[in-house]
Formats: C-alpha cells, sequence, structure tokens
C-alpha cells in the first residue's frame, strides 16, 4: 500500500494588511483571496481609524481557510512625533467603531484642508471625487494620490506624495493629535493587544521601555521599511522591555513597491505568542 502524506499547514502570516475599508486597492474579500493564494495561515486586516472591514473579511476567511485577526491602525503621536499603532486580536469592534467615529470626520476635515490647498496650486479636484474614490471608507492620502493620478495631474501614484501631500510637501496636513497612551487604553478597552507599527530608528530602548509602561504590548518588529540590521536590533530591544515581536507588509493591494503580501515571512509562532498574552489577559480579568 502507498502511503499518503499530507502538506504541512501553511507556516507565516501577515499582520498588517489594508482593504477599500480604508485606503487600500483591494475589497476585504479579494485581500483574503490574494492571503490564500499566497498560502498564509493567517492575516490581520487592519484598515486605518476603522474596523468596518472585518466582517466582510472573516466571512470570506472562513471559506478559504485563512484566519482573520481582527485589527486597525491608529495615527498617534508621542513625544510630538507620529507614531501609528496597531490594535491586534480586537475582541469588541463595537466598542472601536464607536470610539472611531470622530476620527473618520477629522480624516475627512483633512482631506478637505488638502483638496483646498491643491485647487490654490492650480489641481482642480474635489473633494466629492476623493469620498467617491473612498468608497464610504475612511478617507485617506491614497485615495487623494488616486484622485490626482486619474485627472492626469501627477504621472504616477508616488509622486503625488513626493510632489504634492507627503510630509513636508505643499498640500501636506498634519493629523490632529492623539495621545498614544490614549489610544493603547482604547485598544486594551477592546480587548485587544496594542503593536507599536514600523517604528524604524526611532525605537530606541528607552522610548520602547516608556511605551511598555504605558501598556504597550509589542512592536512591529518585521516591516518593508527596516533593514536586516535593523530587524535584529529591534528583536533585541523588543525582547528586552518584555514585549512581544509582530510584523507585517504593510500591504495595500499594489502590486509595485516593496511591499508584497507575506512578503515579510512572519513566523506563526509569533502569532501564537500573541494570542497566548490575549488569553492570559483575558483570564486575569475574569
Amino acid at each position: 500500500m502507498t502511503e499518503t502524506t499530507t502538506a504541512p499547514a501553511p507556516a507565516f502570516v501577515d499582520l498588517q494588511v489594508h482593504s477599500t475599508a480604508s485606503d487600500g486597492a483591494l475589497t476585504p474579500t479579494a485581500v483574503v483571496q490574494a492571503a490564500a493564494d499566497a498560502q498564509l495561515y493567517a492575516i490581520a486586516l487592519t484598515d486605518h481609524d476603522t474596523v468596518d472591514g472585518l466582517d466582510e473579511a472573516t466571512d470570506a476567511g472562513e471559506r478559504l481557510g485563512v484566519r482573520i485577526v481582527p485589527g486597525v491602525e491608529l495615527s498617534t503621536h508621542f513625544d510630538d512625533d507620529e507614531l501609528h499603532l496597531l490594535g491586534l486580536h480586537l475582541q469588541s469592534r463595537d466598542a472601536m467603531r464607536d470610539a472611531l467615529a470622530d476620527l473618520r470626520q477629522q480624516r475627512i476635515a483633512r482631506a478637505e484642508k488638502i483638496v483646498a490647498t491643491l485647487n490654490a496650486h492650480s489641481i482642480p479636484i474635489t473633494l466629492d471625487a476623493v469620498l467617491k474614490e473612498a468608497g464610504g471608507g475612511a478617507v485617506g492620502r491614497p485615495h487623494i494620490a488616486r484622485v490626482m493620478l486619474a485627472g492626469g495631474y501627477v504621472r504616477e501614484f508616488r509622486e503625488a506624495f513626493d510632489k504634492w501631500i507627503g510630509w513636508g510637501r505643499p498640500a501636506y496636513m498634519a493629523k490632529d493629535k492623539w495621545d498614544v497612551a490614549d489610544a493603547i487604553a482604547l485598544v486594551h478597552k477592546a480587548g485587544g493587544i496594542a503593536v507599536w507599527a514600523h517604528p524604524g530608528e526611532s525605537a530606541t530602548p528607552t522610548r520602547i521601555q516608556r511605551l511598555a509602561d504605558a501598556g504597550l504590548d509589542a512592536v512591529e518588529v518585521l516591516h518593508p521599511s527596516h533593514p536586516p540590521y535593523l530587524v535584529q536590533r529591534l528583536f533585541d530591544h523588543t525582547e528586552k522591555a518584555g514585549l512581544l515581536p509582530s510584523g507585517g507588509s504593510d500591504w495595500h493591494g499594489t502590486q509595485e513597491g516593496p511591499r508584497k503580501l507575506g512578503g515579510q515571512l512572519v513566523p506563526k509562532v509569533w502569532l501564537d505568542w500573541q494570542d497566548a498574552k490575549v488569553s492570559a489577559r483575558a483570564a486575569a480579568l475574569a
């Protein structure tokens, strides 16, 4: 009799992915299909300031055999610098959704200011076009960039940021400040863990420890913007502070650039460690 063997389960996860619920190019269902095609065990859907894509993604994950970690990406401030925070393993989507309603209105107001500035520079796009591009999702600069590209005001998507709406460019508008400690508290209230997203060189041991003292649970060690030497450094600093590692592609559904779904090869064991943290915290609160 011929022995049959089953293929091992996929060993990798991607814990930062975006969809059309915010500024991604693909619907939540299409994102999950791409994850299935990439043979990923799990992905975290982490749209900006919204959890509206999670129900669709979860349904698709059940059909396609991909675990969906419910998440969100929040823009906060720490030491007068912008700091992006991921909320992963959210247990209460309603609690997070209610808290984010005001932030979504702030995003629209910011987009309105950016459009007005672009108009003043003879780029006659409209807020209505940007809102239509967002399709009811959380409005972000990528929506503005796509409208600019469609109107022929830039030659490629990235040029919109590099020339007009990126940091330090003529139409850049900062977001309203939200203290990172308050955002961490919100993530915990929703039953999740708080992760410092793509920290880069700013993640010194002192800053990591200060954030750990404020309740931070993990640091995104693996990210397309982190070269190998920085990955190892971040892993060491994270471990020393008693925090967990995380990682993701920060994929927005495009085929160009270094951000490829599953490209960071985040080991499944990192997700297992996060699961254990969530379970331990829930047990302590029971």
